[in-house]
């Protein structure tokens, strides 16, 4: 009997979950990938396949790959999305569990200024 991976269990909950939610030019999609070097967060219009605003963690000086550092990456994310007259999003964590580092990001996206 062959062991599936955890990360291609991840990749078919993504596949799953993308075919159902979309982004559009007044509601893009914010996406979620995380590393062991860091997070990152991308606002996709999936209409055009254009990123509208990206965030990663590299850019914040003195950020460890914590769960402090991915609230400040959702903080930063929303900080590009309001510059670029964007506040509302749908929220796709890629197929990770909303839990320690997925749920900073998020909570630190909203209390940047996005609404989910």
């Amino acid at each position: 009997m062959k062991k599936i991976s955890n990360n291609s269990n991840r990749l078919q909950r993504k596949r799953r979950v993308r075919a159902k939610i979309s982004g559009t030019v007044e509601r893009p999609r914010l996406s979620v990938f995380k590393s062991l070097k860091g997070i990152y967060a991308q606002v996709i219009d999936d209409a055009t396949g254009k990123t509208l605003a990206s965030a990663k963690l590299s850019e914040i000086k003195k950020a460890a790959n914590t769960i402090e550092g991915a609230g400040a990456v959702g903080k930063l994310v929303a900080e590009k999305c309001l510059a670029a007259k964007i506040e509302t999003v749908i929220f796709d964590r890629s197929g990770y569990q909303y839990h320690g580092k997925i749920k900073a990001l998020a909570d630190g996206a909203r209390e940047g200024g996005l609404k989910f």
